[in-house]
């Protein structure tokens, strides 16, 4: 445990990064630099996003997995990771 918090240390620690969330696999904040009702409206609409591409993924190809699934805006970055038991996601500023 004391390597994820670690590694999620180093990746808040970037200049463009707003915040991380970490889910439990129902897509409820076990973690988060965020407010509690920002941090469970993104994990639960983001959990459904992920769950969904996970499945286009598998439809494509059954022998593949969703690994990150990255989802760029005018002004920011979203990266979702989906572990078995939980996600994590990861908000940073657009400088594109």
């Amino acid at each position: 445990m004391a390597k994820v918090e670690e590694a999620l240390q180093r990746v808040e620690a970037h200049a463009s990064v707003i915040g991380t969330i970490v889910a439990n696999a129902e897509g409820i904040p076990v973690r988060s630099t965020f407010e509690n009702s920002k941090a469970a409206k993104y994990a639960g609409l983001l959990r459904h996003l992920t769950l969904m591409a996970t499945g286009m993924v598998r439809d494509v190809d059954p022998q593949n997995d969703l690994t990150v699934l990255r989802i760029g805006t005018k002004n920011q970055e979203i990266m979702i990771a989906p572990e078995s038991d939980s996600l994590v996601i990861v908000l940073q500023r657009f400088d594109g």
